[in-house]
């Protein structure tokens, strides 16, 4: 006999959902040593339009909201400097 009989009906489901699971567990290795795994919050975050491969530091929030409210001309120079340096950090 070439056992025709029981268990023949669903085994491929098993086989279906082992080679599914070795695909995600390979997609996900070649993800993480590729450094393609990021949540945004990394001491580098890549910015749009960046160079790949190259990480540009990221700039806090109080910072951007200093930056926006000095492009809209609510703050002078000085005062735009002074809190850069309250802040501990240096302009660009």
């Amino acid at each position: 006999m070439t056992g025709y009989g029981s268990g023949m009906g669903w085994g491929w489901v098993f086989g279906l959902l082992v080679l599914v699971g070795l695909v995600l567990l390979v997609l996900l290795g070649v993800r993480v040593l590729g450094g393609g795994v990021s949540r945004g919050n990394a001491v580098g975050e890549t910015r749009p339009g960046a160079v790949s491969g190259y990480r540009q530091p990221t700039r806090s929030r109080a910072r951007e909201i200093l930056d926006e409210r000095y492009a809209r001309g609510e703050l002078s120079t000085e005062v735009y400097d002074e809190r850069l340096q309250a802040m501990g950090e240096a302009t660009f």
